[in-house]
């Protein structure tokens, strides 16, 4: 695969993509390089004030971009819903949904579902907004979906008898099983579109160790180090988010891929396609994370 530059994409003006937590970090940059190339990008926020400024700050950059904010809350699968319904009812065809939003080692606490929040939020929202929008991307011509994993998910595995963390809780462990369930997810809906024949990708990314918001909910003796330590050793976010943007847009890639920085240990550097832990390719586990995530979203999820 060639080296992949940005600036050689040219204008993907007509397609809509969907970014989730576009207002800060990652996801930022993510939604800005996509406005860039002329996309209609609908910001996924959970607050309107903070995806107004963050579309204002876009706008100063890009004059002709073409934002538009659509509220959801990944903590209720209620959200995650009605997100769905606006956004089918506003527009009928989806390129890119990006599934950025996500939230790292923070203490206990559930989701408004009753969910273990990492669980939730990063995995189990956004199985249900690819489930709800996937008649969408079916029916437009080359659609991908790009899952955000980590490198944490390679020291994971899916402890499906605690799931909900009410036995134990570690929260670096349940952040990594969380990444590791966005990946299996992403490998599994790629291989179920290949059964059924079907003209749409999926596909995965990380962005190696990337100095972002995430790092404010580590302890706070933790959280001091981290970004300066992740300035000095790893990526800002612009960087960071390279990978997820090759997976979007980058006209080679096969369904299935996933994309981290190419640099020692996947830490910084170009996005290239890299390699995951052999739990995330375990077909068993992947069947059994499916029906427990239709399960607990109470939606069953035919591609």
């Amino acid at each position: 695969m060639k080296t992949f530059k940005l600036e050689s994409i040219p204008s993907q003006k007509g397609k809509v993509a969907i970014v989730t937590g576009a207002n800060i970090g990652l996801g930022y940059e993510t939604a800005l390089a996509l406005a860039k190339k002329e996309i209609t990008v609908i910001l996924a926020c959970r607050s309107l004030a903070k995806a107004q400024k963050a579309m204002d700050k876009m706008i100063k950059e890009v004059h002709a971009a073409d934002l538009e904010i659509i509220l959801i809350d990944l903590n209720s699968l209620k959200s995650v819903l009605d997100f769905a319904m606006e956004f089918g009812e506003k527009h009928n065809r989806l390129d890119f949904l990006i599934a950025n939003a996500g939230i790292m080692m923070p203490p206990f606490q559930k989701t408004k579902d009753g969910f273990e929040s990492q669980f939730g939020v990063n995995f189990l929202a956004h199985f249900l907004l690819v489930n709800r929008l996937f008649p969408i991307l079916k029916n437009t011509v080359g659609s991908r979906v790009v899952m955000l994993s980590s490198l944490a998910h390679k020291n994971a595995r899916i402890n499906f008898s605690n799931l909900n963390a009410e036995k134990n809780y570690s929260n670096w462990k349940v952040y990594g099983q969380s990444k590791l369930a966005c990946l299996i997810f992403a490998y599994e809906l790629q291989r179920r579109i290949d059964d059924k024949g079907l003209k749409l990708k999926s596909l995965a990314a990380h962005p190696g160790f990337s100095s972002t918001n995430l790092g404010h909910l580590l302890p706070i003796i933790g959280a001091k180090l981290f970004s300066p330590f992740a300035s000095f050793i790893g990526q800002d976010a612009k960087a960071g988010a390279l990978p997820t943007l090759r997976a979007a847009l980058d006209p080679t890639v096969k369904g299935g891929e996933y994309f981290g920085p190419s640099g020692f240990k996947e830490i910084k550097g170009a996005p290239k396609v890299v390699n995951s832990s052999s739990r995330s390719h375990d077909l068993l586990v992947a069947s059994k994370l499916w029906t427990v995530a239709e399960e607990m979203t109470g939606e069953k999820f035919n591609v």
